[in-house]
């Protein structure tokens, strides 16, 4: 745990500083504070998902594992899960990690478009309630949006039999990556932007300005955007309003983790 703590310590210095400095540079939002509303919350967040979301992920993915893997009848010991099996292990770790990034994102999508229905935004909501965004906003999220977006994630993989070695490498990449679209930057990448997110395309999808609710959904190819309706990234402009529309997501960590199942509760 000790460890831990100092690597998130160090981790989270470097990136403030890599971060504050291109956020200074390249502003897509000029003025807007370094220590923001919301800012001390989300440090909590930068500590506790890592610290106690991620392991309360890793045990609800190994139950989700456990009937498919039965179904199958593989063997449920650790040792073997890690070893990999099944026909994605049989190619090359180049062409494996490409699979994993078209794939995952794919995945995430639709996962992501599925906790922007009516039954799953309250969770998802608490993710959405920066209303100054940056590259911090990116570990705002509900533990129950983080451990069900995992399994959806895991799961596909470890039974398609994708080694372990290149999962654990795509990993902290997609998670540097949210770090990055979130940043308050202009950048669209320009001939790129239907090809890579970037965080102008990111930050739309963050926006309270009607004209871009529901959109840019992918996390890293924008290709599923544009294939199901749902690309959005204006030439010339950038957004400026940002958060939820009814403003009810609290403030506080402790409150915005009880936020989305007293929100069920007054709507049931």
């Amino acid at each position: 745990m000790t460890q831990k703590l100092i690597g998130l310590t160090i981790a989270f210095t470097l990136l403030t500083l890599i971060f504050w400095a291109v956020e200074f540079l390249w502003p897509s939002i000029k003025g807007q504070k370094k220590v923001r509303k919301g800012f001390w919350t989300d440090v909590v967040y930068w500590f506790f998902t890592p610290l106690i979301s991620k392991t309360i992920s890793q045990i609800a993915v190994l139950i989700a594992l456990v009937p498919a893997l039965l179904m199958m009848g593989r063997t449920l010991n650790k040792e073997a899960i890690a070893a990999g099996y099944g026909p994605a292990l049989s190619l090359p770790p180049w062409l494996q990690a490409l699979l994993i990034l078209v794939i995952g994102d794919f995945i995430g999508y639709w996962t992501h478009r599925w906790f922007h229905s009516r039954r799953l935004w309250a969770f998802h909501a608490v993710h959405h309630s920066s209303k100054e965004l940056d590259w911090l906003s990116s570990v705002r999220l509900h533990p129950v949006n983080d451990i069900v977006s995992r399994i959806f994630q895991a799961v596909p993989f470890v039974m398609l039999g994708f080694s372990p070695v290149v999962i654990a490498a795509y990993v902290p990449f997609l998670t540097f990556y949210s770090i990055f679209i979130h940043a308050n930057v202009s950048w669209s990448f320009g001939p790129l932007r239907h090809v890579i997110a970037s965080p102008a395309f990111h930050r739309w999808h963050h926006t309270k300005e009607d004209e871009a609710i529901d959109m840019n959904f992918a996390g890293l190819l924008p290709v599923w955007d544009v294939m199901f309706g749902t690309f959005y990234l204006p030439n010339h402009k950038q957004p400026t309003e940002f958060g939820v529309h009814d403003d009810s997501v609290p403030e506080s960590f402790w409150g915005q983790m009880m936020y989305p199942f007293r929100k069920r509760s007054r709507s049931s």
